[in-house]
């Protein structure tokens, strides 16, 4: 496996990680103040597109970075996930891209608010999706 394109997913997953958790404490206490940027974020929060069945999005999020970071943690270390790691990965990063795709409409075509921190991790989601198709190319076996 490329060195590089792990070392990007990890770095990309973290950062997802580390917005989800700020966006999923600024659904939880709706503090105005941890909007910073243009003020969409409040929009974007107190939207009924913020919650899926009352679970908070970025807490998806969270779950889904973790998920993801799991996957190549144990890509080294575990004989399953060696072989099996690149497609569970471009399952998820499938699943996320996705699933960004419908927030950025909803921010877009919607709302006509866009999170400068929803767009941070959307981003993050895209790259990861774009890497793991590159390793899914490159791995032609693993599936």
């Amino acid at each position: 496996m490329d060195k590089w394109l792990y070392r990007a997913l990890i770095a990309l997953a973290i950062i997802g990680v580390a917005v989800s958790i700020y966006m999923t404490i600024y659904k939880l206490t709706s503090n105005d103040a941890m909007c910073l940027g243009s003020g969409d974020c409040s929009t974007v929060n107190a939207s009924r597109y913020s919650e899926v069945n009352g679970f908070p999005v970025a807490s998806i999020g969270i779950l889904g970075y973790v998920a993801i970071l799991a996957t190549l943690y144990f890509e080294k270390r575990n004989k399953f996930f060696k072989e099996n790691g690149t497609l569970m990965l471009f399952g998820m990063a499938l699943t996320g891209f996705l699933f960004t795709v419908w927030l950025i409409y909803v921010e877009i075509a919607l709302l006509k608010a866009l999170c400068p921190f929803c767009l941070t991790s959307q981003a993050a989601m895209t790259v990861i999706f774009i890497i793991a198709v590159i390793r899914l190319i490159k791995n032609p076996q693993s599936f």
